[in-house]
């Protein structure tokens, strides 16, 4: 027992570590920049594909065969655009972490990104039109190339920032200025490297960096994190490194969420065309199983513990906690019974906090694979959505049965873990007052 408490230790301490890295944490921060966005483009989108049988015909009819046209076009501008914002906030957290112009460091990946992307399509036609940014890799199918891109160009920026290999202005010069004069040579340096890469690759292999990546990495590790496996893990991680006393969904998903979010964007196509469904090579692990369905409530579906202690709790202190974290809980903020109880470091409560969302998890996969829950989007709600209300935005009827069926079992699942955790703060409160 002691050697595996040791083991644990170690696995945990390696965790912090890389979570903590200047990489890590700004693409964690970088990422967040793009929910604003998302949300606007999801609330478009969900006008324009609302999971209820003949909406879309009532719509048509309606408003006539093109009512949708501009719902897409709003969708479309800010889900295609998702990895220049991407490269932007990774590299405006990078260097702002570091304590130099974020802004700069911005706008430079953000040209860096463009000077390694196609400048060129196919029409439909077969002909080729030059001078344009092709979205096609601007949204999700670029989402790695803009990591790469944010990190390295923020990392760089940074260095030579702080290195004043720069063009310094005298004093009195206002910032803006001197701000601009600073960023001369390091962007010089940045791009001059993307021009080469572009230089390279397109005389060599007749591709870009983000073609290459697409096929060679973003494309394994989506396939990856689609299978069954993969989301299994993603859901062990979370709920474990949570109950040690890290942020699980923000460690986790913050590698996880890119690819996941790319998963999503690629299932958007798929909708446009009417083929959303699994057996047309639609996605099913998407950030939306993961936060809607895996972590309703909070992580570990502790919603079900709260509702579990309502229903047999006899301790002051179960009592109590259930009903201050309940209101919370609906609205999934879960911090309070996590390290109020806690479940934090709590032997009596990890089984259920793991095997929870494990269960929630399978249920999830297995209704989207079978076809009765539809692959998710690009749709995204607030994260504060209460459950069963989430689960219908997102999947009709279906959703919000699917919700509702998961809280039930958490609850069943956590209830004997529930009972023996009463009866011990029962022992102990009865002790304190007989002292």
């Amino acid at each position: 027992m002691e050697s595996f408490k040791k083991l644990f230790d170690r696995f945990l301490n390696a965790i912090v570590k890389i979570s903590s890295t200047k990489a890590l944490v700004a693409l964690k921060d970088g990422f967040v920049l793009t929910m604003p966005i998302t949300l606007i483009g999801s609330l478009f989108l969900l006008l324009a594909n609302i999971p209820i049988n003949g909406y879309a015909d009532f719509m048509a009819n309606t408003f006539g065969p093109n009512w949708n046209v501009g719902l897409n076009q709003v969708s479309g501008a800010t889900f295609d655009i998702l990895a220049l914002i991407t490269v932007i906030g990774i590299a405006y957290f990078y260097a702002k972490n570091e304590k130099v112009d974020g802004i700069s460091s911005g706008i430079i990946a953000l040209v860096s990104f463009l000077v390694v992307t196609a400048s060129s399509t196919m029409s439909e036609k077969g002909e080729l039109v030059g001078s344009v940014i092709p979205k096609a890799w601007t949204g999700g199918q670029g989402v790695i190339t803009a990591i790469i891109v944010g990190l390295i160009s923020g990392a760089v920026f940074s260095f030579l920032v702080k290195k004043k290999i720069t063009i310094k202005m005298p004093e009195g010069v206002p910032d803006g200025v001197s701000n601009a004069f600073t960023a001369l040579i390091p962007g010089l340096v940045i791009i001059l490297g993307s021009m080469i890469i572009y230089q390279i690759l397109k005389i060599g292999v007749d591709s870009t960096l983000p073609e290459l990546i697409f096929k060679g990495l973003q494309i394994p590790l989506q396939n990856l994190s689609d299978s069954f496996i993969g989301g299994l893990t993603i859901t062990l991680l979370i709920s474990l490194l949570f109950w040690a006393g890290l942020h699980g969904p923000n460690i986790v998903m913050g590698v996880m969420a890119p690819i996941l979010t790319a998963n999503a964007l690629a299932n958007n196509a798929l909708l446009e065309s009417g083929k959303l469904s699994v057996a047309e090579g639609a996605h099913i692990m998407t950030p939306q199983v993961i936060d809607l369905f895996v972590k309703f409530g909070g992580t570990g579906l502790t919603l079900g513990l709260l509702i579990a202690a309502f229903i047999s709790a006899k301790s002051n202190q179960m009592k109590s906690i259930s009903k201050l974290s309940i209101v919370p809980g609906i609205f999934n903020i879960n911090e309070p019974v996590i390290f109020g109880l806690p479940i934090v470091y709590n032997p009596y409560l990890l089984v259920p906090f793991i095997v929870a969302p494990v269960v929630g998890f399978i249920i999830t996969y297995g209704a989207i694979a079978i076809g009765f829950l539809t692959p998710f989007t690009g749709v995204q709600i607030p994260w504060t959505t209460p459950p069963i209300i989430s689960g219908f935005i997102l999947g009709g009827f279906s959703g919000a049965i699917i919700q509702l069926i998961i809280l039930v079992l958490s609850v069943i699942i956590y209830l004997p873990f529930m009972k023996k955790q009463d009866k011990v703060l029962v022992e102990s409160e009865a002790n304190t007052s007989n002292e």
